[in-house]
């Protein structure tokens, strides 16, 4: 396997051992043919190991030097692999993947109002959530993504099955201005989110952030009691925002106002404010959301498959805001493959820039990756492989007809590889995935749940 050169004078907390004498006892060691730690950008190197003990990343070496300075309790050897971080899925509705292949081919509203909002009036529950997100927990450990950030209802079903599961997850308290199976008025949605909150806070795997819908779903004062909250509880704001252009022109007759401008006016933007899609942009608005520091979630094929729209992911980059990338819900998708989305995501901002180099591999990859992981405020611990972060990473087989040969490894985990060649999983030192076999999840019993679930929906 040969690739772009290594890249030189790598950062000095890539490499870290025990100093001469006795071996380090530790939990694991991985030997790889690469690693492509994200940080720095572009580096790749070759024959490398991955040192993890109590679930965090202590060495990152040659194999050869990590033999003598280590004596893990565990060793895999992954001879034909490359081990990246772990993929970070910043936007999905995980229970919708009970909804999968309901009503395609359909605008958004029409999608939403005459079929899923339907579906879940007459289906949605706490049973139907802990089903949808243990079968979409299952769905994302197999195509490497090792943390989702979800907005759902019963968001205490998601907390539990993710904990279960050991899938780190940022967990949204939705607000929505109609009554649901969730929470009936904007008081209790309030007081359930915070509860929920209140619940996760000390495990180390789960984060919350508030989840208002979007500006055509939710009014002003709960908005703006979505910032005051936010910023009492140091927690992010999640929203989906300028995602079809009918949002927009409607928003413009009802009050004048395009919908970025009425959330600018609530305070709502700012760091820890993450924009959901973004297909409408003006060149001031994407200024303003570069001096806001507002993160951008990308879901491209999810926008293709509704025709909401493209998102201008370069002039984004260009402006210096970071973008993440998300799947959206299985129901709009059909899946939760953010390999995929990595590929289609690079494509797409090619096309719309009308320039092949848009977008590049580097950037596609720190966008399902790092990029995710800084939206959510998560970065100093996932996100990309270094020493002190958390051991989130995940194993690529490189020894399919379809991966060789290989010239450009970075180029050919964002253009070759696919979801299926994910091997194994990691998150936070326990092995999620190991040869594409589940260890965290009963994936027969997973199955048999959604085909019950199929059998009623149907009905």
């Amino acid at each position: 396997m040969t690739d772009a050169p290594t890249a030189p004078d790598l950062a000095p907390d890539l490499v870290h051992g025990q100093a001469q004498g006795h071996p380090k006892a530790i939990d694991l060691l991985v030997n790889a043919a690469a690693i492509v730690p994200v940080e720095p950008a572009g580096a790749v190197l070759h024959d490398h190991a991955l040192a993890v003990d109590g679930g965090r990343i202590v060495g990152i070496l040659p194999s050869a030097e990590a033999a003598r300075r280590y004596a893990p309790r565990q060793v895999c050897e992954r001879a034909q692999h490359v081990l990246l971080p772990g993929l970070v899925n910043t936007h999905t509705h995980a229970a919708m993947s009970l909804l999968r292949g309901l009503a395609d081919d359909l605008p958004l509203m029409d999608w939403l109002q005459d079929h899923i909002w339907p579906a879940e009036g007459r289906h949605v529950s706490r049973e139907f959530c802990v089903d949808g997100v243990g079968l979409a927990v299952a769905e994302s450990i197999r195509g490497g993504v090792t943390c989702l950030q979800d907005m759902y209802f019963f968001p205490d079903a998601t907390a539990e099955v993710c904990s279960a599961a050991g899938m780190r997850a940022a967990i949204n308290l939705i607000v929505i201005d109609f009554p649901t199976a969730w929470a009936g008025t904007s008081d209790e949605y309030f007081a359930k989110g915070i509860a929920v909150h209140d619940s996760v806070r000390g495990n180390p795997l789960l984060r919350t952030l508030f989840a208002p819908h979007a500006p055509y779903t939710v009014s002003d004062g709960p908005l703006r009691k979505v910032r005051a909250y936010a910023d009492e509880l140091g927690i992010g704001i999640h929203m989906h925002v300028h995602e079809t252009a009918f949002e927009v022109a409607d928003a413009v007759t009802r009050s004048g106002q395009r919908p970025w401008a009425r959330l600018k006016s609530l305070g709502l933007l700012g760091p820890d404010f993450i924009a959901v899609h973004m297909t409408q942009l003006s060149d001031n608005e994407i200024a303003e959301a570069a001096t806001f520091g507002v993160h951008v979630a990308h879901c491209p094929e999810s926008n293709l498959k509704l025709a909401s729209g493209f998102c201008p992911v370069q002039r984004l980059l260009d402006a210096g805001v970071n973008v993440a990338l998300g799947t959206d819900g299985a129901a709009s998708n059909n899946d939760l493959d953010l390999m995929g989305e990595m590929r289609t995501a690079a494509l797409l901002a090619k096309g719309v820039a009308g320039d092949a180099r848009a977008m590049n591999a580097t950037q596609a990859l720190h966008a399902a990756t790092l990029g995710g992981a800084r939206a959510l405020g998560w970065d100093a611990e996932i996100g990309s492989l270094q020493v002190g972060k958390a051991a989130d990473f995940i194993a690529v087989e490189l020894g399919a007809p379809h991966l060789s040969p290989c010239y450009e490894l970075i180029s050919h985990l964002v253009y070759a590889a696919g979801r299926g060649d994910v091997s194994d999983v990691w998150v936070a030192g326990r092995e999620l995935m190991r040869d594409r076999r589940l260890l965290s999840l009963d994936q027969t019993a997973v199955l048999a749940r959604a085909a019950e679930w199929q059998t009623r929906i149907r009905a």
